[in-house]
């Protein structure tokens, strides 16, 4: 019984392992979910989201009744000496005496030049700009993430490149062999090939080196260990129907530019609220008291009174330095601040997107272009393979071909992703990256 149950766990630790160590094929989809989940800024934004939906109430707007109640038990030892005017002396040490009071108030605003109103859209304002600015970030996570997860496609895209040279390389290098088998070939070739291959392999290596790298910036937007292992199989595909004006005439989606303009909103309603401080407050008083005050020594042993009350307070402000008339003002002048600021976020945005769409409309029109290239460079190689076979073409020219093939497919996937980066961008600042 103790042999099977050692040979169970060895079973499951292995298996334990083996699932630890096998690579996760990871979808964009996924990886995008994975970040929006485990991001600690949109945490934090989501508690501030929160903490604004907590905030937004009447009763901080001030716009509830207050109650409050109070109490007070005395007790106390006193010394009495009294002469009432019919000649009475009452005279007695170590009397004591007692003092109860109790009551509950209650308070409710009437009238403050509609301050309470304002309070409460400002609050509602609040609500809705930290939605939008939870709304930023997590455009800005998830387009950060699809950026990295495309990078990843586009490093790898390069050890496709160098795996077809190192193909043509090792073909090369057989040809040389059999050439040399019948006397038909030199060392300096033999060398010459095998150590354009091992030139390759390192690259080869190297490039496996920053794809690693690659991931691990991705595996860091996710949150996740950058030691996970992750497997990426994807092709960079572009987007060809974005138009320039749509974009910016989505410009307007952007959830910067909408909390620019909550931003104005606040700005004019703080504005309403301290000029309200200029208008007289009315309130509405009730109580209901409790006074007794009792004595074992003395004129007055016993003194008991209760009752409810009720009654209007109004305060008007007379003369305070001018102190609201000055802060009115200067919420004015945040208002006018935050509509320029709202203007200069508008026009950098729009001024981006022009720039933005221009590399992206360049870059579709040469990808047509460099495909083409990529082909006729494939071929050219294939060609110069043939000849070099047939002892028609020099070592030179095939390592030409080679090198005119890699520099072909190099050049096609820094289009492919400079233009899905340009595309991401796009939908970035249009508020339209999907997740």
């Amino acid at each position: 019984m103790l042999y099977k149950k050692i040979l169970l766990l060895l079973v499951l630790v292995v298996f334990i392992m083996t699932n630890n160590a096998s690579s996760q094929n990871l979808s964009l989809q996924d990886a995008i979910s994975i970040a929006l989940k485990n991001n600690l800024d949109i945490q934090v934004l989501k508690n501030n989201v929160e903490i604004s939906n907590i905030n937004n109430h009447i009763g901080v707007a001030g716009g509830l009744p207050t109650v409050s109640g109070t109490l007070s038990d005395n007790e106390q030892v006193s010394n009495i000496n009294q002469k009432l005017n019919t000649g009475t002396v009452i005279k007695r040490n170590g009397a004591v005496g007692n003092t109860l009071g109790a009551g509950i108030s209650g308070s409710i605003l009437l009238y403050n030049g509609s301050r309470v109103v304002s309070t409460k859209k400002r609050l509602e304002q609040l609500e809705s700009q930290s939605e939008q600015y939870l709304n930023s970030e997590i455009q800005n996570l998830a387009a950060a993430v699809i950026t990295a997860y495309y990078d990843v496609v586009r490093q790898q895209s390069y050890i496709k490149t160098l795996d077809r040279s190192i193909e043509a390389s090792e073909k090369r290098l057989d040809i040389v062999k059999i050439q040399q088998s019948v006397g038909m070939a030199n060392n300096a070739d033999l060398y010459q090939s095998q150590v354009d291959l091992n030139s390759l392999l390192q690259s080869k290596q190297s490039q496996l080196t920053v794809v690693d790298q690659a991931k691990t910036s991705l595996l860091t937007l996710m949150n996740l260990r950058p030691d996970s292992l992750i497997n990426i199989s994807d092709t960079i595909i572009t987007d060809k129907s974005i138009v320039l004006g749509d974009v910016l005439s989505r410009l307007g989606n952007n959830a910067d530019i909408i909390a620019a303009s909550m931003q104005i909103t606040i700005n004019q309603l703080i504005s309403k609220e301290v000029a309200a401080q200029r208008y007289p407050s009315v309130r509405a008083n009730t109580a209901y008291n409790l006074n007794r005050t009792q004595s074992t020594g003395g004129q007055l042993l016993l003194n008991q009174n209760q009752g409810a009350s009720a009654g209007i307070s109004v305060a008007i402000p007379i003369y305070n330095g001018t102190v609201f008339k000055r802060q009115q003002k200067i919420a004015d002048i945040n208002t006018k601040n935050a509509a320029l600021q709202k203007e200069i976020l508008m026009r950098n945005y729009s001024a981006d997107v022009v720039k933005i769409f221009q590399s992206y409309h360049a870059g579709m029109q040469q990808i047509e272009t460099q495909q083409k290239n990529v082909e006729l460079a494939q071929k050219l190689l294939d060609l110069a393979l043939y000849r070099y076979q047939l002892r028609s073409a020099t070592i030179l020219e095939v390592k030409q071909a080679q090198q005119s093939f890699e520099d072909a497919s190099f050049t096609l996937t820094n289009l492919n992703f400079a233009a899905k980066s340009a595309e991401i961008e796009l939908r970035r600042v249009s508020n339209q990256v999907k997740f």
